[in-house]
């Protein structure tokens, strides 16, 4: 079989709850190129309720900040993730490197 690709999905979980996975991954960087929930939810297609419900959980399930926000006036509003949502990204995105590359590999070898 020609073009035949290994797909998956990763998340971290803790007690059986997400914790991070590709869309949340998405969601933080996309927080820390805008410096704003509204516009990274904008930018994804996810409600801004969403994409709160979803750093809440996430602050929930490690018990740590994950978005420090700020609110608007002379110096405007805004987002910044916390040095801990940045070791959280940089980690996942170490797995996800990993996953690729044994994908990659798994592919060369060409099992199907």
């Amino acid at each position: 079989m020609s073009n035949t690709q290994i797909k998956y999905k990763l998340w971290i979980e803790k007690d059986g709850d997400i914790i991070i996975g590709m869309g949340r991954d998405k969601l933080l960087r996309e927080i820390e190129k805008t410096g704003s929930i509204k516009k990274a939810s904008e930018k994804l297609g996810i409600s801004y309720k969403k994409a709160l419900e979803y750093i809440k959980a996430m602050e929930k399930r490690t018990g740590q900040k994950i978005v420090e926000t700020f609110r608007g006036g002379k110096e405007k509003g805004g987002a910044k993730l916390t040095p801990f949502a940045k070791k959280l990204l940089s980690d996942f995105e170490d797995i996800m490197e990993n996953f690729e590359n044994l994908k990659q590999k798994l592919e060369n070898e060409k099992y199907i």
